[in-house]
């Protein structure tokens, strides 16, 4: 064998030793997701562009189908962290769960409201009598959608007739014409606004940062863990608020089914209108607002405590990274 190609292939070997060590080094992880969800973007935009494996963490995605089923996985520990609203951690962390909120996923309220195109509306007021297609509760669509109502003096079991359906299957009774009205997320809005439904509403102007969904954690987690997946999420967020076009394409790609116009108006619409957030952080008053929600609900019967339910340990390096 030529010298050179003894000495070429030695290197290779030695280049191979060398690298082993780094991959030995990637900490595995599990994290369940309550839906697969546009709103949970930030994190498969982490997974497609690689930035937990950046981190040295190889990150296994599941999705457990509603987040009370999420967040007992990491409860029990079958998952170390799970993806939903915070308020279903609020609730588990009230009756002696030893759970928290690590990263902000989603800062606006990330809802809105569509009518027929004759529907006359200039308030909120003007749905008083009608009929109303809302989300399957519990959901926060809908809590936020009664909220609303009786902070403009309405009742919502008298003043609207709610047609309540499975969480993503509002479009269907909506455009069927069930009702002029429908309290809806995305992508659903914009598949009913790509028929000529009218967008009268949005929850993300009208609360401002709003604590949607967050990365939920146990209180006993690995902190070397949970510092690389709040980082991977902190790089997820820059990116996507640099890089609007290659975000509109990983969301395609996680999103085959639906019309690639939709997830492109839908994906847009929520970058505009502040509902991913700028940082993994979670400031006090974006976790007050959004637990409001659920005490006037009486779902919570009190605010947790900020400072011990929202992990800075975690979030501040992140967000102080270069």
């Amino acid at each position: 064998m030529p010298l050179l190609t003894r000495i070429a292939r030695a290197a290779a070997l030695v280049s191979i030793l060398l690298a082993t060590p780094a991959l030995a080094e990637n900490k595995k992880a599990v994290l369940s997701q309550a839906f697969q969800s546009m709103l949970y973007l930030p994190l498969y935009v982490a997974i497609d562009e690689g930035f937990f494996t950046q981190q040295g963490l190889d990150l296994t995605k599941e999705t457990a189908g509603a987040p009370t089923v999420a967040l007992s996985a990491v409860i029990s520990g079958s998952a170390q962290f799970s993806i939903h609203g915070p308020e279903w951690t609020a609730i588990a962390a009230s009756k002696g769960a030893p759970v928290d909120i690590i990263a902000n996923v989603v800062n606006g309220a990330a809802v809105w409201i569509a009518t027929s195109p004759d529907f006359k509306f200039d308030s909120i007021k003007d749905i008083k009598g009608q009929k109303v297609v809302t989300g399957l509760m519990p959901t926060t669509s809908t809590s936020l959608f009664m909220k609303l109502l009786k902070e403009n003096g309405m009742d919502p079991k008298t003043d609207v007739d709610m047609i309540q359906v499975a969480l993503g299957s509002e479009p269907g009774p909506f455009m069927a014409k069930q009702a002029d009205i429908a309290v809806m997320y995305e992508p659903g809005l914009d598949q009913v606004a790509a028929k000529g439904m009218k967008v009268v509403l949005g929850f993300p102007k009208l609360y401002g940062a709003y604590a949607f969904s967050a990365v939920t954690a146990r209180k006993d987690v690995d902190p070397d863990i949970a510092q690389r997946v709040v980082n991977g999420m902190e790089m997820a967020v820059r990116f996507m608020a640099k890089n609007q076009d290659k975000t509109v394409e990983i969301a395609k790609k996680e999103f085959p089914t639906l019309d690639p116009a939709v997830v492109e108006s839908a994906v847009k619409r929520m970058l505009a209108e502040g509902v991913y957030p700028p940082s993994v952080d979670i400031s006090a008053d974006a976790l007050k607002v959004a637990m409001d929600t659920q005490i006037a609900l009486s779902n919570l019967s009190a605010q947790p405590d900020y400072k011990a339910f929202v992990v800075k340990t975690f979030i501040d390096p992140a967000v102080a990274m270069k």
